[in-house]
């Protein structure tokens, strides 16, 4: 009798823990994903150790929006537009990985970078001066990377000084941008015409994102087809700047459900 038990009771444990992972595949691909930081290319809105959840409502679903790419979808089903501005998940269309950059041209716009300044449908993006954006020279996250500075050489544990700017988008949303080093290699592009049913994104770290600005055909990202988004990154849930979120004294509070502009 007793052995019987134990028997139901392993089995009532499979069942529980089988049932608790399908909700939660099923809350996962048709609501919420979660999603770590895990670069600088999004500083200062989002830094390296942020952990946020996607809203994969925003947009719509597709095959990317199952693990693994598994959902039987052709295109995309309940498709959204995204607002030029939004700060979005999706897969790398030839890695197969998940980035996060920010929407700036949307289909049939032309995106140029000139000078550092960025001109969208032949117009200038306005800018304005913010106190500068200033974080210690040290490894960072579980990746352990070291950020670039506009006042190098810095000595471990210095002041690692950037340029920031509000970049004044032409839909009326504002975000900060980052600038290192003028003259960097993507400071100055061609004009990129964005194809129908593709976005153009950007990092706002600017002098330090592989984004839109380098082509796919050249390793770089390109312009990203809509049936490979992900979903919109609304709200920063929890923040840490150790290499491992139980380090509590890393812990950042004051990031703690900040809203993601």
């Amino acid at each position: 009798m007793a052995r019987s038990e134990k028997k139901e009771g392993l089995w009532e444990t499979v069942k529980t823990v089988f049932w608790a992972l399908v909700i939660a595949g099923i809350f996962r691909t048709l609501f919420f994903q979660p999603f770590w930081i895990p670069s600088g290319s999004m500083k200062d809105t989002l830094l390296i150790g942020d952990f946020l959840f996607v809203n994969k409502m925003a947009y719509g679903y597709s095959a990317v929006s199952c693990p693994f790419s598994m959902c039987p979808i052709e295109g995309r089903i309940l498709e959204s537009q995204p607002e030029r501005g939004d700060v979005a998940v999706f897969r790398h269309p030839t890695r197969g990985v998940d980035f996060i950059k920010r929407v700036i041209g949307l289909p049939g716009d032309r995106v140029q970078m000139r000078e550092g300044r960025l001109f969208i449908n032949e117009n200038p993006v306005s800018y304005e001066e913010e106190p500068d954006f200033i974080e210690e020279k040290a490894p960072q996250g579980s990746h352990r990377l070291t950020p670039r500075c506009s006042n190098d050489p810095v000595p471990e544990g210095g002041a690692c000084v950037k340029e920031r700017l509000t970049e004044n988008l032409p839909d009326g949303r504002s975000h900060s941008v980052l600038n290192i080093t003028d003259g960097w290699i993507a400071d100055n592009t061609p004009v990129f015409t964005v194809p129908e049913g593709h976005y153009f994104f950007m990092g706002d770290n600017r002098d330090n994102s592989e984004d839109s600005r380098f082509p796919a055909v050249t390793g770089g990202l390109g312009f990203v087809p809509a049936e490979y988004l992900i979903g919109r990154a609304d709200r920063i849930m929890f923040s840490s700047a150790g290499r491992s979120m139980l380090f509590f004294w890393t812990w950042r509070p004051d990031r703690f459900f900040k809203a993601v502009n």
